[in-house]
């Protein structure tokens, strides 16, 4: 059976009565049939409404092809022919209307400044339109967005109703209607005429804002990120509250912040540039020591534990002493997170790096491998590098 929708009538009723006429069941999950409903059922986009009926939580609304609505609640059902109240979420219906009317006025803004047309929309946790064009101009795009806020200062009457079909064939449609019959038109003053049947603002002051929050490329066409209404004005909110934490530590105003930033990373790639060759300074010393120990050593191999080394210093260390063909280095650089090793060879040298290192890794409860000629890893903090290298080469 078709369920009486009190929503097309009045947008913001949130308590009704009806009575039960039947149990259903939608993905197999049993429902609540009514005669009449304020709550809307997910379709065209907009998320289905939640709230209370008869004192049951509603946890989804759906609607079948048949236009049966089904209300899917937590706990019993409630008995065929008994009368009960229901109350909408007042709260998530306002923010479902700010941002289904705002995406009307966005896509016919869209269409009219980026001749952007609009192929579907999602009005979920993240509200998106997706167009026919393969890129989008976000210059075009941020004047279709400051065009649809200017028909909202305007405060613009929106008019909901089911024309005769006469009617409908005199109106400037921004696209065609995906039912044949009772088709439903909201008009945006004479900015936008479209078929829906969602729940939408009376007028456009009601909106609030639209905002852009990116444009981007999916499924190889344009698509925009938009926010409006009270979900926009609460993310302006927390990204100002997120500002004003900023210019507090920085000591700065608001609007100094990004000159900041930019200052501090300007500083930091001055700082890891001199500390880059501060360490290269390092690992050139630390390898003159070192081949001075290779050349000493009988059999051209040296163990070295090297102190705050990451994997790059030791890269650096390594490749120095590795230019000699007979060499064997294993090297360590201890920190607090674990022990970062290496061991590599000289061209001449057949000695076999990957396995020696994972026979080390699994001695010491670590991880790493690698080729013959050189092997990465990292082992416990604990591990006694040189004494497990004098271990395992016996």
């Amino acid at each position: 059976m078709t369920t009486e929708r009190l929503y097309y009538a009045d947008p913001f009723l949130h308590r009704f009565t009806a009575r039960v006429v039947g149990h259903g069941a939608w993905n197999g999950a049993p429902s609540v049939v009514l005669d009449r409903t304020a709550f809307y059922p997910e379709a065209g986009g907009q998320m289905g409404d939640q709230g209370v009926l008869g004192g049951l939580p509603v946890r989804d609304v759906q609607v079948d092809d048949a236009g049966t609505v089904h209300h899917l609640v937590e706990g019993g059902l409630p008995a065929p022919g008994e009368a009960l109240e229901g109350v909408v979420d007042s709260e998530r219906r306002r923010v479902h209307m700010s941002l289904h009317t705002g995406q009307h006025m966005l896509s016919r803004a869209l269409l009219d400044i980026a001749g952007a047309a609009t192929v579907s929309s999602r009005l979920g946790a993240t509200c998106t339109i997706d167009t026919d064009q393969d890129t989008l101009d976000e210059q075009l795009v941020a004047k279709a967005e400051a065009h649809v806020n200017a028909i909202i200062d305007a405060d613009l009457p929106i008019r909901a109703f089911f024309p005769t079909p006469e009617e409908l064939a005199a109106l400037p449609l921004r696209r065609a209607p995906k039912v044949t019959d009772n088709i439903r038109v909201i008009q945006v003053g004479d900015f936008d005429v479209s078929p829906c049947g969602g729940t939408h603002c009376t007028r456009t002051g009601q909106v609030g804002m639209v905002r852009v929050l990116g444009v981007e490329r999916y499924k190889g066409k344009g698509r925009v990120l938009f926010s409006a209404g009270p979900r926009a004005r609460r993310e302006l909110w927390e990204e100002a509250g997120v500002l004003r934490a900023m210019s507090r530590t920085f000591t700065c105003g608001p609007a100094e912040v990004p000159t900041v930033v930019e200052k501090l990373r300007r500083e930091l790639t001055e700082a890891r540039e001199a500390l880059g060759a501060a360490r290269a300074r390092l690992a050139e010393q630390t390898a003159v020591e070192l081949a001075q120990a290779l050349e000493a050593s009988a059999d051209k191999q040296v163990v070295a534990v090297l102190d705050g080394a990451g994997p790059e210093q030791l890269r650096a260390v390594a490749a120095r002493l590795t230019s000699r063909p007979e060499a064997v280095v294993f090297l360590a650089g201890r920190a607090p997170e674990g022990l970062a090793v290496l061991i590599a060879r000289g061209s001449a040298s057949a000695f076999g790096c990957g396995a020696f290192l994972k026979r080390a890794a699994e001695a010491a409860g670590g991880r790493g491998g690698g080729r013959p000629e050189h092997a990465e890893g990292r082992l416990p903090a604990s591990t006694d590098w040189a004494a497990l290298v004098a271990s395992l080469r016996g």
